[in-house]
Parts: C-alpha cells; structure tokens; sequence
C-alpha cells in the first residue's frame, strides 16, 4: 500500500462510517481507504470482457493479475446482467463460477460471489466465497434471504429496476437518487429482518440498472445521499454505457479515462468499493487522488 493512500487522516472519517478502533469491517477488510473489487465474468457474452475469462485457467490467472494490480476483492460472475442479456441455466452458472471460486479462495483472494440465485449463493460460499453481490438486493430468488442468513458472507445489495433483458425499456422516476436510497433502506430492512445483521451489508446504487443517462448521471452527483444509510458504499461504473454517452460513443474498451473520472467523482462523494474492469489503472488513479486529497 502506498504512504498516500495510508494517508493521515481516514477517508472513512469523511464517509459517514465509524472509524478508530474496531474500523469499520466488510469481509474482513478494513475501509480506510478506497478498496477495488476486479470483475471477472466467466462467460461469453458480458458487454466489456464476455469470452476473455470464459474458462477457469483463464479466469484463475485473471484473478491473480488483478491481487497482484492492487485489487483487495474479485467479483466472480457467470451470468452477464447487461441491458437486453438471457437468462443461463443454474447449472451452466454453477459450472462456470464454482472451479473460479474455489481455486482464488484457495490461493487466499478474497472473492466475492456476483449472482441472483440462492443456489449458487449456497454453492459458491461453501467454496470459500466471502461475499455475495446480487443485482436484485437479495429480492430475486425467494431462497435468497435464507441462504445469506445461514451464511456468514457479507452481501452487497444493488439497485435494479426490471430484469437485465428490459430493464433499460424507458425507466420512469421522478427522483431517481432518492427512489433507488428509499429501495436499498427497504432490502436492508428486509435483510435485518431475516436475521442478517447489518454490519454485513454493503450497498450498490446500480449504475446502469434500469436507468436513463441522466437518472446515472443524477445518482451519481448525490452519491453522498447514500451516507444516510451508514454502511460501505460500492460503485460498479467500469466501461458502462454511460461513459460513452456522455464522451464520444467510445467501445467498451476505450472508456477507461472515463471510467477513472466516474471512479474518482465517487470516492470523492464517499464510496468506499469501486468495482472495475482496469485494476492496475485505477489503483494508480486513487494514490495520486490520495496524494493530493489526504490531509
């Protein structure tokens, strides 16, 4: 870790979280500082990388590139959730996330499980998966609540409205931030319901999940709105559409300077977990960004 981004001060001070002794905690890692969670899909079809880790020995050495980039999280998925994308079968899912879990758990990653099943949740933990992030906010599968519950995971719940295949067919809000704030106080309250407990709980605003540009664009200036909840704050902007929307209609391959300025526009209104495709870059973004911002 570099000396900036150790910093004097914790930015977790500034975020709304508690900090100082017993520093607030998510799967064993502490948010002092901003941490990168490295996505690695294992299919065909995800609209930035679909095919590029699609079998396990390339996925495994996906994942050690990225621990060794600075990623302190990998985010194993096997179903792509981009806008207008099928649905797979629970097992082809199960098929081509459980090899990948199990062997970057074994090589001690701490590896975070990215799916909308209760089974693959359940399968995926028992090989060592320390972390669920599903895009329904544990809504989906009505298994889903149970399983988290009886594991001892810790969860990142996203916003989404609609399914990934419709989810972007004209979305209506009449405020966006606070419609998607008011939806994740509502899955945090269902979670504590079932027993979870919610220093397990982080929270994902859904960039990209059955909105427009301007109600990303909205969300993304009042990041700050979601300190109210008091818990870790992830953003998944990586390569997204937006970026391109909001630039020249680069291909996902070319939005990495505007994945950095969303990245960075986020730490700076409070997140805490930026999921990315682009490790090492954004590793390099956030020490010089701690350089200049750390008191």
């Amino acid at each position: 870790m570099s000396a900036a981004l150790e910093g004097k001060e914790s930015p977790a001070s500034r975020r709304g979280l508690p900090i100082g002794e017993g520093a607030f905690d998510f799967a064993g890692l502490t948010l002092d500082r901003p941490l990168i969670m490295g996505v690695i899909n294992v299919t065909p079809d995800s609209f930035s990388d679909g095919g590029e880790a699609f079998h396990p020995a390339a996925a495994l050495e996906r994942g050690r590139t990225m621990v060794e980039a600075g990623a302190a999280i990998l985010d194993v998925g096997g179903e792509s959730t981009r806008p207008g994308a099928e649905p797979v079968s629970e097992d082809d899912e199960l098929a081509r996330v459980l090899p990948v879990v199990r062997g970057l758990a074994e090589q001690g990653a701490v590896v975070s499980i990215d799916t909308r099943r209760a089974a693959v949740m359940e399968a995926a933990t028992g090989a060592g998966a320390r972390i669920i992030n599903d895009v329904t906010a544990l809504s989906g599968d009505p298994r889903s609540l149970e399983v988290a519950a009886a594991s001892d995971a810790h969860l990142i719940l996203i916003h989404m409205r609609g399914e990934p295949g419709t989810m972007q067919d004209d979305p209506h809000y009449e405020d966006a931030p606070r419609e998607v704030l008011d939806y994740l106080v509502g899955r945090v309250a269902a979670c504590e319901a079932a027993g979870i407990d919610r220093r397990r709980i982080a929270v994902d605003p859904g960039i990209g999940f059955g909105k427009t540009l301007d109600h990303n664009i909205e969300i993304l200036r009042r990041l700050d709105l979601y300190r109210e909840l008091g818990l870790p704050l992830v953003l998944g902007v990586s390569r997204k559409s937006l970026i391109a929307e909001m630039a020249r209609g680069e291909p996902p391959q070319a939005r990495l300077p505007g994945s950095l300025a969303a990245a960075l526009a986020g730490v700076s209104r409070g997140v805490h977990i930026l999921r990315v495709h682009d490790v090492a870059e954004t590793r390099q973004a956030l020490e010089v960004w701690a350089a200049i911002e750390t008191v």
